[in-house]
């Protein structure tokens, strides 16, 4: 007789709303090509961002502007391939949909029908509110991004903490308010201060992930690469380094070198 084993439950917008109501925090980690994205999907990440961090990480560009809604399409295409369980959210790139809700509306339809994606993510408050809206009357789940908007780094001209000023905090929390009456699912904020997240993420009923944004949001977000300490020259103060890949991988490497030079590998064993 043979055992039916059932597939792991799917992880959709509806439970992450589930999930901050219980008070059970979420997980979410960027994800770039298929076998690290079946990695983190069988460790049981809640949420995998195809992040246009991959600009970074994937391609070495100084900022995530260059990426292409192409290139996203393919990072998204290779993680859909490989998740069972969890929800992917697709970062719309730079240029994409800032200013022109039917831009914004091709640009998120093309990630939904061509990767498989199951949500899309923006950066911005009032100034994509049309964008946003457009995107959500198509049935297309959006994730918000406020605070650090990496996208918008010229317009900063640093990576420092953001809405430490009373101004600038305000409209972060009008326009957190702003993104959940719109529709969207979820909400991303970026290194601010630990007091102001806490403030956002009990003014607003959907779940609100934080990265450098303290311990009182509903749930964490890191790069990938970052966390698993294979970019070695990213050191900010909200980062936790959960292993030393690049440590580890150069000793395979130079390991491997050695055995090839001095004709150890292959041996005996490993020959056919």
């Amino acid at each position: 007789m043979s055992v039916h084993r059932s597939e792991p439950k799917r992880i959709t917008t509806h439970t992450l709303l589930e999930m901050k109501q219980k008070g059970e925090k979420i997980s979410m980690l960027t994800a770039y090509d298929y076998s690290m994205a079946r990695i983190f999907d069988s460790a049981g990440i809640d949420v995998l961002l195809v992040g246009d961090s991959a600009s970074n990480v994937m391609a070495g560009h100084e900022t995530t502007l260059p990426i292409t809604l192409d290139q996203m399409i393919y990072h998204a295409s290779s993680v859909v391939r490989a998740v069972k369980r969890c929800l992917v959210v697709v970062d719309l790139p730079f240029g994409s949909y800032q200013g022109n809700s039917s831009e914004a509306l091709r640009s998120a339809i093309r990630i939904m029908k061509e990767s498989g994606g199951h949500a899309i993510k923006v950066e911005g408050g009032s100034e994509i509110k049309e964008s946003v809206l457009r995107v959500l009357s198509a049935g297309v789940p959006v994730m918000g991004h406020l605070g650090l908007t990496p996208q918008s780094i010229y317009k900063f001209g640093t990576y420092t903490v953001r809405a430490k000023e009373e101004a600038e905090a305000q409209k972060l929390i009008e326009d957190a308010k702003m993104l959940e009456e719109c529709g969207c699912f979820a909400l991303v904020l970026e290194k601010i201060p630990s007091k102001l997240a806490k403030r956002v993420a009990e003014e607003i009923n959907i779940p609100v992930i934080g990265i450098g944004a303290g311990p009182h949001v509903d749930g964490q977000v890191l790069v990938s690469h970052d966390l698993l300490g294979i970019t070695n020259e990213f050191k900010p103060r909200f980062l936790r380094k959960y292993a030393d890949l690049h440590s580890i991988m150069i000793e395979a490497v130079a390991n491997y070198i050695t055995d090839v030079k001095e004709n150890t590998f292959p041996n005996e064993k490993e020959c056919y």
